[in-house]
């Protein structure tokens, strides 16, 4: 392998995990908590989150922290008050860009909704509203705890309080979903008029209750007659897709997102985040996953990290295409050395050459393009990359 580059150091990020929901959804492999207590430790936790970063911070010093992305879990159970501490608390511990994009995940439930307001206060510039559908046995099927009033109720709510941005989160591919459904919920997203939509498709992931009782879900003629006419319909709203499962009107591509998809670092706070670091100074880059559960996270005794390794150079070339190409914007291969500290030769090993001959990709002097064929088989493409 190449002697590795000098590494250059990307935009940085924060992701705060708040694990707990009401009650956990038979589709969520993400690590959330069914709400058991009447009364969220919320204080304790925050204050261990601050604590959590106060470690971290040290990692990369008086680097600017340009997005901040509240996710969960359900991070709106948690109240202004400790939305506000917790926020306040970050911006004495590292340099948090003054126009930085905060986004904080939501749902459209009415207790939750009511909050929104409180929450600009506390800081929070963007809300992600978890809607998933606006049919009744949808919701039901997906266990959804709202019903598609209090979702519309809830979008009508972001728009009214002095929001940069907000986020509808959509799914298709849903149990016994037509495609008339589904362009049924889309058109009722679209008719919101979102700054942002994440329509993705529902997949069922190891360790969860659809996992073990699979429902009964489109056929893949269906799903891909779904996504076909969702993009039409999407574009002819005026949404530009940015990534394979987002779409924004002109200007209001999510900063976090992007940032993680361009190969960014960011750290990860809270009950088993995730994060990625690039120390330039050690010419590498690790990876940082938190003590997962809420009860082993709040003891005192232990760590907050649970696992810190450095990432393998051989491992770095397929990590970052693994991001890229989810963009449909070209990626330059100036970033490729600049990210990853890997030659442009060590890239022509990854085979490249043969995605561009069946048709994957393009390539110029100067970047890479996946093409409408290669975002259609995109897990092909990235498969190639190994």
């Amino acid at each position: 392998m190449s002697q590795p580059l000098t590494l250059k150091l990307p935009p940085l990020s924060l992701y705060i995990h708040i694990p707990w929901c009401v009650q956990k959804c038979p589709y969520c492999d993400f690590n959330s908590h069914g709400q058991k207590q009447q009364v969220l430790p919320e204080t304790e936790y925050v204050s261990h989150l601050l604590d959590d970063l106060t470690e971290d911070a040290k990692l990369v010093g008086d680097r600017a922290i340009h997005s901040i992305f509240i996710g969960g879990g359900t991070p709106s159970l948690f109240s202004q008050q400790a939305i506000h501490t917790l926020l306040e608390g970050v911006k004495k511990r590292v340099n948090l860009l003054a126009d930085a994009e905060i986004t904080m995940e939501a749902n459209p439930g009415t207790v939750e909704s009511q909050r929104f307001a409180d929450y600009v206060k506390a800081g929070i510039t963007r809300i992600s509203i978890g809607v998933q559908s606006f049919q009744p046995d949808k919701l039901t099927a997906l266990g959804r705890i709202h019903d598609e009033n209090q979702a519309l109720k809830a979008v009508e709510l972001a728009k009214s309080i002095g929001l940069n941005s907000f986020n509808l989160d959509l799914m298709h591919g849903l149990p016994k979903q037509s495609l008339e459904d589904a362009m049924f919920d889309l058109n009722t997203a679209i008719t919101q008029q979102p700054p942002h939509l994440s329509w993705y498709q529902l997949t069922i992931e190891p360790n969860t209750q659809f996992h073990s009782k699979p429902p009964k879900l489109p056929e893949d003629e269906v799903l891909w007659d779904i996504q076909e006419q969702g993009d039409e319909l999407l574009r002819q709203a005026g949404f530009e897709q940015y990534e394979i499962s987002a779409y924004s009107q002109a200007g209001q591509q999510c900063r976090h997102n992007l940032n993680y998809w361009r190969f960014g670092d960011y750290l990860g706070i809270g009950c088993g985040a995730h994060g990625k670091i690039t120390l330039a100074n050690e010419n590498q880059i690790i990876r940082t996953v938190k003590v997962k559960h809420p009860k082993g996270y709040m003891d005192l005794t232990r760590s907050y990290t649970s696992d810190n390794k450095v990432v393998p150079s051989q491992e770095l070339p397929f990590e970052f295409f693994m991001n890229r190409f989810r963009l449909l914007e070209p990626c330059p291969k100036s970033d490729y050395s600049d990210f990853t500290g890997l030659s442009l030769d060590n890239a022509t090993k990854q085979n490249l050459q043969s995605a561009i001959t069946r048709g994957l990709l393009l390539e110029s002097d100067d970047e890479w393009q996946v093409t409408p064929l290669g975002r259609r088989y995109l897990n092909t493409l990235l498969e190639m990359m190994v």
